[in-house]
């Protein structure tokens, strides 16, 4: 298992990684999973801008693509003045693997964090009850 220092290491070292030429908004991810084994992202663009996928879907996708469903923690880096929030879509892709119990930390520029819970950052996901399964 990761400590947090480390995980926020980690995502803050992805910045580099980023693929950003059009927004020049690097993101970096670091995701822990239920078992301690660490993915991580960053974002990479495309000039066809939907095309784009987010730091955490990238480490969210790397995980379960190594076979795990369960996730612990995540920390999100960026250089903004702001804390960097995961977007709704990343919310949701999060919220299948590691539900609202999910520990969220962002980070601002500064290296400053800010702490929450996906449960806090998306209230009411879509779920299996909503699909009713």
């Amino acid at each position: 298992m990761a400590t947090e220092k480390e995980l926020i290491e980690k995502a803050v070292a992805m910045l580099d990684q980023s693929y950003s030429p059009y927004s020049h908004f690097p993101v970096g991810a670091a995701l822990e999973c239920d078992d301690g084994a660490v993915y991580t992202g960053c974002n990479i663009e495309n000039a066809s801008y939907g095309l784009t996928i987010c730091a955490e879907r990238t480490a969210a996708f790397k995980a379960v693509s190594e076979g795990h469903r369960r996730f612990r923690r995540i920390v999100i880096a960026g250089r903004c003045e702001d804390y960097c929030w995961p977007c709704g879509a990343c919310r949701q892709v999060l919220n299948e693997f590691g539900g609202g119990e999910l520990e969220v930390i962002c980070l601002n520029g500064n290296g400053e964090a800010a702490r929450t819970t996906l449960r806090e950052l998306l209230p009411h996901p879509v779920d299996a009850v909503w699909l009713g399964t």
